[in-house]
């Protein structure tokens, strides 16, 4: 019997294959850029010095950094300055309260994760190292999406064997920049960021600052990580979180009472409300700190 030929096999059928191939190849990628939000990076005005800070780096987190490993050899105490935020920041959330909860889970965060290496000093008492953060960008939350995202992902659960990621609409996002800088005011590290949220892995919340309160605590991390290290990581931190660390991210005590006053994490509550897009402000307790 004669072999017929696919009808649509043609003799260019290799070329429309590897093109289909390099189609859905590229899918994924092109799904997860339709899933971000973009924040842009830019300069805040608010370090001592932008002159060390490498070249923009990233596609969804995008950051300028600088590090002085030398310079940070020798720190024991570090204070930390309550975050603010800059004019521009401001101008985007209208509620002190709401600003106070992304600048207060930032400061809470890098308290923790500066207490892996480093004695935390309370503000006005003499420290190796002070470190100085301002929100310099904040993309608001489309609540109404975020609730539409919420339902839509709960309901999925009944009948799907996972759950829908979040629809890539109304997206919030952060800039921030940060230095460290020692007691005789020299830069020792440094960092400009921004991050939009994404559709797969950060939980629709209700709230305008749904997405920066969460961009608040990876940022925090992100430049703790630089502090603690003395150098730039590349990718994810896949090593196993600290002790102390893993306490308080479940609402325990911290390891030095001076990061108690941003008060303790929302621990398995929080993770909880994020489910059900709760915003922040239902399981975050208010900071002890002034509000910013």
């Amino acid at each position: 019997m004669k072999h017929q030929r696919n009808p649509f096999v043609t003799a260019s059928g290799g070329k429309v294959a590897r093109s289909r191939s390099a189609t859905f190849a590229t899918l994924p990628f092109a799904l997860i850029m339709s899933g971000c939000a973009s924040v842009p990076l830019q300069e805040g005005g608010t370090l001592t010095s932008y002159a060390q800070l490498s070249p923009a780096k990233g596609k969804f987190t995008k950051t300028r950094t600088f590090v002085d490993a030398k310079g940070l050899a020798a720190v024991k105490t570090v204070a930390i300055v309550p975050t603010t935020f800059s004019f521009t920041a401001s101008s985007r959330v209208t509620s002190e309260k709401d600003r106070g909860l992304v600048s207060n889970a930032l400061d809470r965060a890098i308290c923790v994760a500066l207490s892996d290496k480093y004695r935390i000093a309370a503000l006005g008492q003499p420290a190796d190292m002070t470190v100085r953060t301002v929100i310099t960008d904040l993309v608001p939350t489309d609540k109404t999406m975020a609730g539409v995202s919420t339902a839509v992902s709960l309901g999925s659960n009944f009948v799907l064997p996972v759950g829908v990621p979040r629809l890539p609409v109304g997206l919030g996002g952060l800039a921030v920049e940060s230095e460290a800088v020692d007691s005789t005011g020299v830069q020792r590290a440094a960092a400009v960021w921004s991050k939009g949220a994404n559709s797969f892995t950060d939980s629709a919340r209700v709230s305008e600052i749904g997405d920066a309160y969460g961009l608040a605590s990876d940022f925090a991390n992100y430049f703790a990580r630089i502090l603690v290290k003395g150098k730039t990581s590349e990718g994810l931190d896949i090593s196993i979180p600290s002790g102390h660390r893993m306490r308080s991210a479940l609402g325990g005590k911290p390891k030095y009472a001076e990061c108690d006053a941003y008060g303790r994490s929302r621990g398995l509550q929080g993770m909880v409300a994020d489910q059900f897009g709760a915003p922040p402000e239902w399981t975050d307790k208010q900071a002890k700190a002034a509000s910013r």
